[in-house]
């Protein structure tokens, strides 16, 4: 509970942010096709559902509303996270989404749209452990090993936060998707993978016990859509977060797929 309560209380800061537009505010798209790219691959965020085989989750949701209320015609695509942010940076896609954390040097490629979800990370360990409970615990446990996607927050903050700042550290083993992280966890081939809680969460609750959560949190990031430079569809997009936060609709995609939605049933 101690974790649930996290969590909303990350959303609830980004109430804090102004909320000017109305839905009669928002411009008409006329029907356009956008291409939106993910992973599939962060619960509950965006993943495969296991019983329908169908993409599911808070982002999707979100999107659909967003281009409803915009008008404009979703077409989803899949790629992996380390090509996303040059896929969209070069214009192959219109938007990216798969929690992607809102930071400066990201920006160098790609616009972000306004934040719409704060989170905060943990670290995820195997249910029965006991080696160590937190952060400075792992750093002093020499044969822990962390599983990462390089460049991403959870790499970096291993990399900086957790461990001595060495990129090189072989501690950290690198893998290409969140997912394959997880299951080298689960199959002892690392001892830890860092992730933010919506994702983390969702993994907890559809393991069985075999998953937990441990530590205080690491560090809080904002999470945003990404567009090539340039595009014309950020204020929109921005516009429609607005409202969305505005009238209610975000805080029911939270209780949704953050405390209704359990993985798997």
């Amino acid at each position: 509970m101690l974790f649930r309560r996290t969590v909303l209380a990350s959303f609830a800061a980004l109430a804090l942010a102004p909320l000017t537009a109305s839905a009669a505010e928002l411009p008409d798209l006329g029907g356009k096709s956008v291409v939106v790219v993910t992973e599939n691959a962060y619960p509950p965020l965006q993943f495969v559902d296991p019983k329908s085989g169908k993409p599911i989750g808070w982002e999707y949701d979100a999107m659909n509303e967003i281009a409803k209320r915009l008008n404009f015609k979703v077409e989803y695509q899949n790629t992996s996270w380390d090509a996303m942010i040059q896929a969209v940076s070069d214009g192959q896609y219109n938007i990216g989404m798969t929690g992607i954390t809102i930071k400066e040097d990201r920006k160098q490629k790609v616009d972000f749209s306004d934040p719409y979800m704060r989170s905060q990370q943990f670290m995820l360990v195997r249910g029965d452990e006991k080696r160590f409970t937190d952060g400075k615990s792992f750093a002093a446990f020499k044969d822990g090993l962390v599983g990462a996607q390089p460049g991403t927050t959870p790499f970096y903050t291993a990399v900086y936060e957790v461990l001595d700042g060495n990129e090189q550290n072989p501690r950290i083993k690198l893998f290409e998707t969140f997912g394959a992280t997880v299951q080298a966890l689960k199959a002892g081939d690392v001892d830890v993978v860092l992730t933010d809680g919506t994702a983390g969460k969702g993994y907890v609750d559809a393991s069985n016990g075999a998953l937990k959560l441990i530590g205080e949190p690491l560090g809080t990031e904002d999470f945003g859509f990404i567009f090539p430079k340039g595009s014309d569809l950020v204020a929109p997009v921005n516009g429609a977060i607005s409202a969305l936060k505005a009238d209610g609709t975000l805080d029911a995609l939270n209780k949704k797929w953050f405390l209704d939605y359990k993985m798997g049933e």
